[in-house]
C-alpha cells in the first residue's frame, strides 16, 4: 500500500506566538487611532470639559426676546465653588479701574459697621464680632453710573430682579479687622418675625489683599457642623480676594429654608486693606 500523503503543517513555537499577536495588537491599535482621530471630539475624553470647548469662540444670534429682555448675548465666566452652600466664583467681574472708583466714593462716608441684634444681645455682648468700617451706597445714589452698571450685571447671574437688592455696603477692613462667622438670612426665632428674607449675598472684591481677609464658609458641604465650633475661627472653604473679582452664594435653599452651610465670616486682615462691595437680595421688591 502506498503511504497517503501528508499535508504540510507549520509548527510555530512560543516566541513566533506572542511575535504575531503583538503584531496584530500594534496594527489594531494604530487602525483605531486614526478612526478616532477622523471623529473629533465625538470621542468622550476623560477630564477634559467638552461641552465647554463646543461652543468657545461660537456666535450666536440674538433671539426675538420678551418686553423685558434684552437684545444681545452675554458670556460671563464663572467657577462653582460649593454646591453646600451654592457659591459661584466670577473672575474680572469689572475691572481694577472701576473699583477705585467705588473706593473713592465709599472713603469719605466710612462709619463703623453695625450688627444685627439678636433677641437677648447687646452692643456691649457683641463687641468684636465685627470691626470693619462701612457705607450704604444705592446705584441711583451714584451719578457715575458704575454702580447701576454693576447692579445689572448682578442681576443677570442671580436672575433675581435689581429692585429686590439692598444698596450696596461698601466696607474696609484694616489690619486685624474681621467678621465672625454668622448667616445673612434672619432666623425669626432669633431676629423676630421678617417681612422679607436674604436670599443671596455678592461680594465684589475691590482690592487685592496681601495676606489674610478671606470669606470663610466653616460649614462648607457640612463639615464642622454639629462640633462645638467657634465662631471666631476662620477654617473651612476659603476664598482670597482678588480685585475686581465676585462671589456669589444663596443663603436659602430652593424650598425658601436657611441653608445651614452658607455660615461664612470674613478672616482677619493680616497685611494690606480689604475693600469689598456687598450686595444683599432678598425674596421680596424693595422699593
Amino acid at each position: 500500500m502506498k503511504n497517503k500523503a501528508k499535508s504540510p503543517s507549520l509548527k510555530l513555537g512560543l516566541p513566533s506566538l506572542i511575535f504575531i499577536c503583538s503584531l496584530f495588537f500594534f496594527i489594531g491599535l494604530f487602525i483605531s487611532t486614526i478612526f478616532f482621530q477622523g471623529l473629533g471630539d465625538a470621542r468622550p475624553r476623560s477630564g477634559v470639559r467638552i461641552l465647554e470647548e463646543s461652543v468657545v469662540d461660537k456666535e450666536y444670534d440674538p433671539l426675538d426676546h420678551g418686553k423685558t429682555g434684552e437684545d444681545f448675548v452675554e458670556s460671563i465666566p464663572f467657577q462653582v465653588l460649593s454646591w453646600r452652600p451654592r457659591a459661584l466664583y466670577f473672575p474680572n467681574f469689572t475691572s481694577a479701574g472701576l473699583c477705585e472708583r467705588i473706593i473713592d466714593m465709599a472713603k469719605s462716608k466710612l462709619q463703623p459697621s453695625k450688627l444685627a441684634m439678636r433677641k437677648g444681645e447687646s452692643a456691649e455682648s457683641t463687641k468684636g464680632t465685627r470691626t470693619s468700617s462701612g457705607t450704604f451706597i444705592s446705584a441711583s445714589e451714584d451719578k457715575t453710573g458704575i454702580l447701576d452698571l454693576i447692579e445689572r450685571k448682578i442681576a443677570r447671574i442671580t436672575m433675581l430682579p435689581r429692585t429686590h437688592g439692598e444698596a450696596f455696603n461698601i466696607l474696609r477692613y484694616e489690619i486685624g479687622q474681621k467678621y465672625d462667622a454668622h448667616y445673612d438670612a434672619f432666623n425669626p426665632a432669633e431676629y423676630g418675625p421678617q417681612q422679607s428674607q436674604r436670599v443671596a449675598s455678592f461680594l465684589l472684591y475691590l482690592s487685592n489683599v496681601e495676606a489674610g481677609g478671606e470669606t470663610m464658609f466653616p460649614f462648607e458641604d457640612g463639615v464642622n457642623m454639629g462640633t462645638r465650633y467657634d465662631y471666631k475661627e476662620c477654617i473651612g472653604l476659603k476664598v482670597k480676594p482678588r480685585q475686581g473679582d465676585g462671589l456669589l452664594f444663596y443663603s436659602l435653599l430652593p424650598n425658601g429654608i436657611i441653608d445651614k452651610n452658607s455660615l461664612h465670616g470674613s478672616c482677619p486682615v493680616i497685611e494690606g486693606q480689604k475693600w469689598v462691595a456687598t450686595k444683599w437680595i432678598r425674596d421680596r421688591d424693595r422699593v
